[in-house]
This record gives structure tokens, C-alpha cells and sequence, in this order.
């Protein structure tokens, strides 16, 4: 992949990605996704049978966290969102978490059983996924607050000023998740 390079991050299996964006005078290119990339660092068996988009109109949209049953490489087409990312898994890493700014440069490969979430950090954003599961109606996944003072994120838009979608608002927090044993 063309001048792209991974970074480990401080969860386990989280990789961060950055990608050369090649601009001219008509705009940009880059190459967003590489299986070899990933596969160089550990990541076997990932095969995209998913890709979504989310089209989010205003700053200050936040969505998740979530941790589906599936891993996820997440990027953005258009824009710049605050990324979190949760370690639900069980063990000694079970909520930490860990931040990044994602702008059409930066990528991030989430394995299963990490919550991630977004908030825009301007108007017009266009954050895209791939999954290696397909989303139906009776999807189980793990949700958590994500202004859960227990996680101690740093949203860049206050609670006040977010705009979450109602399921999102109701999602429990970190001590409840772990009380059930889902994490």
C-alpha cells in the first residue's frame, strides 16, 4: 500500500493506520483499505462482506460505543471525527481506552469485542466501515455511555451539544457492562 504505515496502539489489536493522500489541484487520492497491510501486522482472516457508509450532517454527532460481534476498519471520506476506542473484552485491559483524531489520512482497524464511537468535528462528514459480518435486525452487540465518567473520555463537543440518537443516549455504563459479564 503505497506509503501507508501501522501503528500498534495501546489496545490490544488496534492498529492505526496512516494513509498517503495524494493531492493535486482536482482534489485527493488514497488507497483506504489493503489486506496485505493488515495481514503483515497480525490481522488474518479479515474478509470485508460489508461496507458502510455514515453521512452525518452537523459537528457535534456522536455514535456508539459500540462493540458488535465483528471487527471493523473504520476511515473517513470527507471530514475529521474524535475516535474512541474501549477495550470490552475480558481481562485486565477491560475499559481502557484509548483516543484519536481520523481525518481522511488516518484509518483504524477494531478487533471484536472493542467498542468504538465517533463525534464529528465539523459539518459534512462522511465516515465510512468495513466489517467482516453482515448487520441484521437481530444483532446482539455490547453498548456503553460514552459520557460514562467511569471512562473518562474527552469528547471535544460537550454531552450538552452532542447529538445522539436515543438508543445511544440510554446505553449503560462501564460498571453495568462489566456487572453483566458481557465485556
Amino acid at each position: 500500500m503505497g506509503g501507508a504505515s501501522v501503528t500498534e496502539t495501546e489496545i490490544a489489536g488496534v492498529l492505526a493506520v496512516d494513509l498517503a493522500v495524494h493531492r493535486d489541484d482536482r482534489g485527493w487520492f488514497k488507497e483506504n483499505y489493503h489486506q496485505d497491510l493488515l495481514t503483515a501486522h497480525g490481522v488474518g482472516g479479515f474478509a470485508v462482506v460489508q461496507s458502510n457508509v455514515s453521512f452525518n450532517a452537523t459537528a457535534g454527532v456522536l455514535r456508539g460505543i459500540h462493540a458488535e460481534p465483528w471487527e471493523k476498519y473504520v476511515s473517513v471520506a470527507s471530514g475529521r471525527v474524535f475516535a474512541a476506542v474501549v477495550d470490552l473484552r475480558a481481562g485486565d485491559a477491560f475499559g481502557r481506552v484509548e483516543t484519536f483524531e481520523l481525518s481522511p489520512d488516518k484509518a483504524l482497524f477494531i478487533p471484536r469485542g472493542c467498542g468504538n464511537a465517533f463525534q464529528t468535528l465539523e459539518p459534512q462528514v462522511v465516515y465510512t466501515y468495513l466489517v467482516n459480518a453482515r448487520w441484521s435486525a437481530s444483532t446482539r452487540y455490547t453498548g456503553v455511555d460514552p459520557f460514562d465518567p467511569d471512562l473518562a473520555i474527552r469528547w471535544p463537543i460537550a454531552a450538552s451539544d452532542a447529538v445522539l440518537s436515543d438508543k445511544d443516549a440510554a446505553l449503560p455504563p462501564l460498571r453495568e457492562v462489566a456487572a453483566a459479564g458481557t465485556g
